[in-house]
């Protein structure tokens, strides 16, 4: 029986950093959601990567909570891990956060989950390797995706029937 293959979930965290500049925000002074968004997938698609070790593609945003907002000036931190995997599917967790770095105060601003699929040479989904939680954090992380897992079915059968019957209505 070919075993499958699992990596510390360590192996997959990814982090980026930016500065948040005046163009980056709106008339508020705080950065854009869509572009902390587009921060967000591009830090997981990295991490998804990690673990995949070929092609992957965004199945869902599963969300984007937005704590507290960042500031023109701010330093952004966008920490991602694969918290969960299915066979060809894995949970991406990520953590941002914004300091000041004239004041070093720094705050948790967004909370998000993502999943991803990983994908063959002929763009088919492709078998994973599984990963293994070491510490709280990761542990925690792990047993709560069946959870969301299960959410997140439900709400694609719920987009799904949605998309039906705006074909139907065309």
């Amino acid at each position: 029986m070919n075993e499958r293959q699992s990596i510390p979930m360590r192996e997959t965290l990814t982090i980026q950093m930016r500065q948040v500049f005046p163009p980056d925000t709106n008339h508020h002074g705080t950065l854009f959601g869509g572009k902390l968004m587009a921060y967000i997938d591009e830090t997981a698609s990295i991490a998804a990567t990690k673990l995949a070790r070929g092609p992957v593609v965004t199945a869902s945003t599963d969300s984007v909570d937005f704590i507290r907002p960042i500031r023109v000036g701010d330093v952004v931190t966008i920490e991602a891990m694969v918290s969960y995997t299915g066979k060809s599917s894995m949970e991406i967790f990520l953590k941002i956060t914004s300091e000041n770095p004239l004041t070093r105060e720094r705050s948790i601003a967004a909370l998000s989950f993502l999943t991803f699929v990983a994908l063959d040479e002929n763009g088919k989904p492709t078998k994973i390797p599984a990963v293994i939680p070491e510490t709280d954090e990761e542990k925690w992380l792990n047993e709560t995706a069946i959870k969301r897992a299960e959410h997140r079915k439900v709400r694609k059968k719920e987009s799904e029937d949605l998309a039906n019957f705006f074909q139907k209505v065309k």
